[in-house]
């Protein structure tokens, strides 16, 4: 897979590249503000070598999920915005994907300079499966481009025209973040150094099940917090109250346990609450003890000590999911104890992106702590599971 410094070497001073980044970014819903810069951040050593060599740099990216049409509520103008604050140099700002204002905006770059276009979930040909709408959606991307930069891991797993198409369309390379993150991955599913350990948190075990599946043969221990480790205390037979629970999971999930062979540890014990809110009454609980009327909303202190023992004989970490709802200051601490024992270990510690990333910046946690924060949830799942991913192999073709 050729990558960034191999375009660099060929020279790109005067000619325009299209980058792809994953500026998927959450935003306030009352300000629109953007809450979390992370992914932003994670694509600047790119955009500041493109942009030092001269070449004329044309971004791209999606923000949330519109249906294929304009919507306000969406647009990347704040992300024009910090990311001109973040360069040190105005973001030039299209207001469509690929029309007269992208086409104007693009023609209007001067060497070193940087535009963004508007979302490309605007236009219904990212997103199509129809391989004739994506291709054409991809041929009006490809012209804005005379070479092609993938720097958005975080995408990679999706068949889009601007991740799958475009490439083939273009000379192509991956970017600087696309290369760490496959060089970490790979780390994990070849011959990580023993003991491996990998902690799963997060909400439904059928988000995750395929990466538990994977997984299991090549850990040495599994550690499961989050709202999908009661739909494993519900397939030990013990009583959940109200949380979060997959029924027809709980089946697979005894099934699991039985084949895993004591690598599984699960929560001893819980903060249960009356209510899903941040001021609601709450205690902790025996795991197998939670009141029928109450919600299990964070892994308790006892189980936080156990997870941060297992944590401390590793030499690899993997770690995806929070362990409660970290949103809320009364059920962060499982998160935060978790974060901090991986932080303590002398191991190779890869933080599986999404909201693990997100919580590791919201509770004020030391980035530079874990060896690897990954920016593509779904997307190092899918890589751990051995997915294809189409947007790495377009690079690799």
């Amino acid at each position: 897979m050729r990558n960034l410094d191999d375009l660099l070497a060929e020279g790109v001073s005067g000619r325009r590249v299209l980058v792809r980044a994953d500026l998927n970014v959450p935003l306030d819903k009352q300000t629109g503000e953007i809450t979390d810069d992370g992914r932003i951040r994670a694509v600047l050593p790119t955009l500041g070598a493109l942009v030092q060599a001269g070449a004329k740099v044309v971004v791209c990216s999606h923000l949330g999920r519109p249906k294929g049409a304009p919507d306000p509520q969406y647009s990347l103008r704040p992300v024009a915005g910090r990311l001109g604050e973040l360069l040190d140099a105005p973001v030039h700002f299209a207001t469509d994907t690929v029309g007269e204002s992208a086409r104007a905006t693009v023609d209007a770059l001067a060497d070193g300079q940087v535009a963004l276009l508007e979302n490309l979930r605007f236009n219904k040909g990212e997103t199509s499966k129809d391989d004739t709408e994506r291709g054409a959606f991809a041929d009006q991307l490809a012209a804005f481009g005379e070479a092609y930069v993938d720097d958005a891991f975080g995408a990679v797993h999706r068949k889009h025209a601007s991740v799958h198409d475009v490439p083939a369309r273009l000379p192509h390379v991956a970017g600087r973040l696309v290369l760490r993150e496959v060089e970490v991955l790979s780390r994990l599913t070849g011959e990580p150094e023993r003991p491996y350990v990998v902690v799963l948190g997060g909400s439904k075990v059928s988000d995750k099940l395929a990466v538990i599946e994977a997984l299991l043969p090549k850990v040495d221990r599994l550690l499961i917090g989050g709202g999908m480790c009661f739909t494993f205390l519900k397939a030990q037979g013990h009583e959940v109250g109200t949380s979060l629970l997959e029924e027809e999971m709980v089946e697979t999930c005894g099934n699991l346990l039985s084949r895993a062979e004591g690598k599984i540890l699960l929560p001893v014990d819980v903060v249960a609450a009356d209510a899903f809110a941040p001021d609601a009454a709450h205690d902790t609980v025996p795991a197998d003890g939670i009141p029928s009327h109450r919600l299990g909303l964070d892994i308790g202190p006892e189980t936080v000590a156990g997870f941060t023992a297992a944590l401390s004989q590793a030499k690899t970490v993997f770690w995806n999911g929070p362990m409660g709802v970290f949103e809320m200051p009364a059920f962060a601490n499982g998160t935060r104890g978790v974060a901090e024992a991986i932080t303590k270990t002398d191991a190779f510690t890869v933080v599986g992106g999404g909201d693990s990333a997100a919580a590791v910046r919201a509770l004020g946690l030391d980035e530079s702590s874990f060896g690897h924060i990954s920016t593509g949830g779904g997307a190092s799942l899918e890589y751990l599971e051995g997915k294809t991913l189409p947007g790495i192999a377009a690079l690799e073709n």
